[in-house]
C-alpha cells in the first residue's frame, strides 16, 4: 500500500496534537507513526515529504572563543581526548588537520562528558561521491551520546527530509537545506539544552537551536523523543538518563572528516 493510500485511510483516525507524533494501529496490528507538519501528516522517514528549500551557505570556519573547551584541533594529541568506548583508543585517522571516520571502527566519543552546551563542529563529506540517499556521506553528531544532528551529503541528493543533513534525526526537518558540496568544509553551531527527568518521567524536553554553515535551520526546537532510527512502525520515546554524556561522532561506513571541534558549557 503506498503512502497516499495510507494517509487517506488513516488521516481521519489519527489524533495529532500540536506538531507531536501520533500513532494509529492498522488492522494487522502494526503501529504507524505520523508527524503533523504545515503540509499535513506524514509518516516518519517518508521520502515523499516536501523537502526544505535550498539556500547557498557562507563560510564554515570559526575560531574557538576564549572560554571554550577545545575537543579537537587537528592533532593526534587532541585525538587522545576521544575514545572508541570502554576506554579503548579511538581508531579514526588523523591527517592534514582533521580526523576521518574509518569504516567498521565504530563511533568516537569524548572522554569528558557534557550536559547543556554550545557546540561547534566542522565536517566534510567525501570528495568521491558514491551511493545515494542515506548511503552518501552519512555520519552524525550526538549530544550526550544520544540525540543526533544528522550529517549527510545532501547536496543534490534526495532522501527522507527528517534524515537529511542537519535534521534532528527522525524528529525535525531543517528549515532550509544549507548543505555545501562534497569535500567542502561545513559547520554546525548547536545550542543544546538537555532534558530533565523526574524518575522515569521527562519534565522538560530537550531543545535544539542549530545553525548550518551560519544559516538557522532549527529555531529552539523542542525534541519530542529519541532520535534513533524509527522505521514507519516504531516510536522512539525519551528514556531517562544522566545529566551529562559524551559528544559522539558516528561511523556509518563513509569517510566523513571532522575538524575544529569546541564546546562551551551552558547552565541547565
Amino acid at each position: 500500500m503506498d503512502r497516499i493510500v495510507l494517509v487517506g485511510v488513516f488521516v481521519g483516525l489519527v489524533a495529532i496534537i500540536g506538531g507531536c507524533a501520533a500513532e494509529q494501529t492498522t488492522e494487522e496490528g502494526e503501529k504507524l507513526m505520523y508527524v503533523e507538519t504545515d503540509s499535513g501528516p506524514w509518516l516518519v522517514h517518508d521520502i515523499n515529504r516536501p523537502a526544505p528549500p535550498v539556500v547557498a551557505p557562507g563560510s564554515a570556519s570559526t575560531e574557538a572563543p576564549s572560554d571554550a573547551i577545545v575537543l579537537f584541533d587537528g592533532t593526534e594529541t587532541y585525538l587522545s581526548k576521544w575514545t572508541a568506548g570502554n576506554e579503548r583508543p579511538a581508531k579514526w585517522v588523523v591527517r592534514d588537520g582533521y580526523m576521518e571516520a574509518v569504516k567498521g571502527s565504530g563511533p568516537v566519543k569524548t572522554k569528558q562528558q557534557f550536559g547543556s552546551c554550545q557546540l561547534h563542529v566542522e565536517f566534510a563529506t567525501p570528495a568521491r561521491v558514491t551511493g545515494s540517499g542515506q548511503g552518501r556521506g552519512n555520519s552524525g553528531v550526538f549530544l550526550q551520546g544520544i540525540y543526533e544532528v544528522q550529517v549527510l551529503d545532501s547536496y543534490k541528493n534526495k532522501t527522507y527530509p527528517d534524515g537529511q543533513c542537519a535534521a534532528l534525526y527522525g524528529r525535525a526537518v531543517p528549515l532550509v537545506n544549507a548543505c555545501g558540496k562534497p569535500d567542502e568544509w561545513q559547520s554546525y553551531d548547536i545550542i543544546y539544552h538537555r532534558p530533565i527527568f523526574e524518575g522515569t518521567k521527562v519534565v522538560r524536553k530537550a531543545t535544539f537551536t542549530v545553525l548550518h554553515n551560519g544559516v538557522l535551520v532549527h529555531d529552539h526546537v523542542e525534541l519530542e523523543g529519541g532520535t534513533g532510527w524509527q522505521g514507519p512502525h516504531v516510536i522512539s520515546a525519551y528514556e531517562p538518563h544522566g545529566d551529562k554524556g559524551p559528544i559522539m561522532l558516528q561511523d556509518h561506513g563513509n569517510p566523513v572528516r571532522y575538524r575544529n571541534i569546541w564546546i562551551r558549557k551552558l547552565k541547565d
